[in-house]
């Protein structure tokens, strides 16, 4: 069996989903030209979603006043909703599309957790949508999907949403 194929010589394709547009539009493309056409019918694909949920201390920073401990314990429960609503729009788009997919949520940096993913279940395509920042705010942030493009030890598919839907989304 090859290093990029699951069971039964199936190619996995890891797609890496949080809660914006750019991930929904990157997972949706997935399904529709990737996965069903490999091989026909997504026969020839072997589907896997990865969702990175930030631990609370990452958000809140650490800084431990008074109090604290009511903050981390609000972010976790906001950060554990989030984590659930992308999980069940997930869940919906594989029911909508006819597409079987093994779902994960996996606490860490979303860079990390996405290349641990491929390494984990020897993924020959990662897949990422494109948040479209431009080269100053990428330099501040940091761009997971670049990271992963020189990181991840498989093929890596940025997807970028048309111009049209990135206008809407990003006044959305």
């Amino acid at each position: 069996m090859a290093a990029a194929e699951g069971e039964q010589g199936k190619t996995v394709v890891v797609v890496g989903v949080d809660d914006s547009e750019h991930s929904n539009y990157a997972l949706e493309w997935t399904m529709q030209h990737l996965a069903s056409g490999m091989a026909g019918g997504g026969g020839g694909a072997e589907l896997v979603i990865v969702h990175a949920k930030p631990s609370p201390s990452s958000v809140v920073g650490f800084g431990a006043g008074p109090g604290s401990g009511e903050v981390v314990r609000y972010v976790e429960a906001d950060l554990r909703k989030t984590a659930e609503d992308v999980v069940e729009k997930a869940r919906r788009l594989c029911i909508a599309n006819a597409m079987h997919a093994l779902i994960e949520v996996i606490e860490g940096e979303p860079r990390y957790v996405l290349c641990n993913a491929v390494e984990k279940h020897s993924a020959g395509l990662l897949v990422v949508g494109s948040h479209g920042y431009g080269a100053i705010k990428r330099a501040f942030l940091g761009s997971v999907s670049d990271y992963c493009a020189h990181h991840a030890h498989c093929s890596v598919m940025i997807v970028k949403q048309p111009k049209a839907k990135r206008s809407r989304a990003e006044t959305a």
